[in-house]
């Protein structure tokens, strides 16, 4: 029997391979970035329609419900996500920085 939550995580997958499709006929990705969020998109399709294939991995972390398994890995991704991004503002802003300064060097001569 498949759930509602299934279906509207099936087609959250689908509408996400579509999205990053298009993405990447814009080249605005590469093949290989294309390659691996398919394979994700693929998975989270898997496991929306088949959530008992992680219930070893669930009952090895003595977790009740796969769902708190799912809030955990989101809150890690999210965590994970924010430093990634933080890292390459501040590497941005290094940059940035370097060139004004250049800028300002030679304007100065």
């Amino acid at each position: 029997m498949v759930l509602g939550i299934q279906i509207l995580g099936s087609l959250f997958g689908i509408f996400m391979i579509y999205y990053t499709f298009l993405h990447h006929k814009r080249r605005e990705l590469t093949t290989k970035e294309y390659s691996f969020w398919l394979a994700l998109w693929i998975l989270f399709i898997i496991v929306a329609v088949f959530p008992q294939i992680l219930d070893p991995i669930v009952k090895s972390l003595s977790l009740v419900r796969t769902m708190d398994f799912f809030i955990i890995l989101g809150f890690m991704f999210l965590i994970g996500s924010l430093f990634y991004t933080y890292t390459i503002v501040r590497k941005n802003q290094n940059k940035l920085e370097e060139i004004v300064r250049k800028i300002a060097i030679e304007r100065r001569k």
